[in-house]
């Protein structure tokens, strides 16, 4: 297939400044209202739930969906399908779960909820180390998008585009905080609905509308193993870790859990994510027509010598059915797609580090408005220079299968502690911080020495550590060393304190 990507796009440069003029616009906009840490952080916590369920999917649908998704069904053919439901089923834990005791006890990270009843600094640190390991993994994954799609539409090195993006992500943050970002993200996810649904009814064309069609067809090419389990993740075991870290990381995600801030109340809240989950789940099931669409129309051979990872699959297809000026179109939805969903991670990067790190850890509570917004303003820097960083390190990987990383250190880092906090009334803070601890620390390390590092990136024969993802060792690790720490030094005034936050929980109330 003869593609224009690696040229120029005069459609897809157009559609870019489009977005980026709308967007600077709305930031300008927002910067007027951005008064207060709470405006900043929260959006004033005014956003209905229909306008917070289209940010939830605009902040969930990352490249990683869009981009990664495609690529992997595109290579490996059924196995692609665990992200797209992994993805999706940790949806309605967010639902029953999270989302309402997140709205009732926190004020800006998820981190307020687990010290609402425990010993503040200890509790905020330990927090802070997974929050940060899990947006430096996603921010790695959205960087590593924008950079190939960008080189490839104009032409430009990945290292400059990787750096173009991150001063554009940075001027919304910087400027716009969480209004910004919430309505950059609701004019993405439109944008990202609209053309997947736009992308698979022209796959389908072909096929009179009937996907079975479109499998069968990929299985007469590829043979019928496209359409079996194995190829991308042939250990059982392996895949189990990887579905664990999917379902249950999606509800310790820090710039998820921060949307829920946002809104007004708990009922809201909830509602909310009804509206994501409906918007999210008819997504993934485009992903899977796009991905099995560009093993058919475009090639596998093709979308790996274009990009080593397949995260071109979807704007080769779009070239494929649509021409030069839908690849324009399709290429700028991807942008904007990278885009917010970078400049939620970063905000809440930030928060973690001046919310909860400065001002409840070396100020002990104790900071004006002026100084939060300038420690704020300083942390979206530093993330913003680390985002750059890491994206041109980790150059040629597949984008949907770094951000399983990043779930896999939020399914351990986070989640535990923050599920025993909300219902469980013997934990300690020794038991949470430890199990924070031991959840980022394992979770990092054992992907440190997974095949993924080891073999994929420093070009080693075999790995330390046999398993790609590391959930199935270190969600239930971080699980047991919580209740063990926290049974084997109880603390009566803690225990008193949850009945507060169980009233709370229930009742609501700043």
């Amino acid at each position: 297939m003869n593609t224009s990507l690696g040229e120029p796009n005069l459609v897809a440069i157009a559609f870019f400044f489009l977005f980026i003029v709308v967007s600077m616009g709305i930031t300008v906009w927002a910067s007027r209202r951005t008064r207060s840490m709470e405006q900043f952080y929260a959006a004033g916590r005014s956003v209905t739930a229909f306008q917070n369920g289209l940010a939830l999917a605009g902040d969930y649908m990352s490249a990683a969906s869009f981009l990664g998704i495609a690529g992997l069904v595109a290579t490996s053919g059924f196995d692609g399908l665990i992200y797209s439901i992994g993805f999706l089923v940790g949806w309605p834990i967010v639902t029953f779960l999270i989302a309402e005791p997140l709205r009732n006890l926190g004020r800006f990270t998820f981190a307020d909820v687990v010290a609402f009843r425990l010993s503040q600094k200890p509790v905020r640190i330990a927090a802070s180390v997974g929050a940060l390991a899990v947006v430096t993994f996603y921010l790695i994954a959205q960087m590593v998008g924008a950079g190939n799609l960008i080189r490839l539409l104009f032409g430009l090195p990945f290292e400059v585009a990787v750096v173009a993006v991150g001063l554009v992500m940075l001027a919304y943050v910087l400027f716009g905080g969480m209004i910004a970002t919430t309505w950059v993200q609701i004019i993405k996810a439109v944008m990202l609905l609209g053309g997947a649904t736009l992308l698979a009814g022209l796959v389908l064309v072909p096929f009179r509308f009937n996907p079975l069609a479109l499998f069968a067809e990929a299985a007469g090419r590829y043979g019928p193993a496209v359409l079996a389990p194995g190829r991308l993740v042939s250990d059982p075991i392996d895949a189990v870790s990887l579905g664990l870290a999917l379902m249950l990381g999606t509800a310790g995600l820090p710039h998820i859990l921060m949307r829920f801030y946002t809104v007004p109340d708990a009922k809201t809240a909830r509602s909310s994510v009804a509206y994501a989950t409906v918007f999210i789940g008819f997504f993934y099931l485009l992903t899977f027509v796009l991905g099995f669409g560009a093993m058919v129309m475009i090639g596998r051979e093709t979308i790996t010598r274009i990009d080593p990872g397949g995260n071109m699959a979807a704007p080769l297809l779009a070239e494929a059915v649509g021409g030069t000026p839908f690849l324009g179109f399709i290429a700028a939805v991807a942008f904007a797609t990278i885009l917010a969903v970078v400049a939620g991670l970063t905000l809440s990067g930030a928060a973690t580090l001046s919310h909860d790190l400065w001002v409840n850890v070396v100020r002990s509570g104790h900071a004006d408005e002026r100084e939060q917004f300038v420690v704020a303003r300083i942390s979206t820097i530093l993330l913003a220079a680390l985002s750059i960083l890491l994206g041109i390190v980790f150059r040629g990987q597949n984008v949907a299968y770094m951000v399983g990383l990043a779930f896999a250190i939020a399914a351990s880092a986070n989640f535990p502690a923050l599920v025993l906090s909300i219902f469980w009334q013997r934990l300690t803070t020794a038991g949470a911080v430890s199990s924070m601890l031991v959840g980022a620390c394992s979770s990092v390390i054992l992907i440190a020495l997974s095949p993924t590092i080891q073999m994929d990136i420093f070009g080693h024969a075999t790995a330390w550590f046999p398993l790609r993802n590391p959930g199935i060792v270190t969600i239930p690790l971080a699980f047991a060393v919580a209740i063990a720490v926290s049974l084997a030094r109880p603390v009566a005034d803690e225990q008193r304190r949850f009945l507060e936050a169980e009233r709370r929980l229930h009742l609501g109330g700043e």
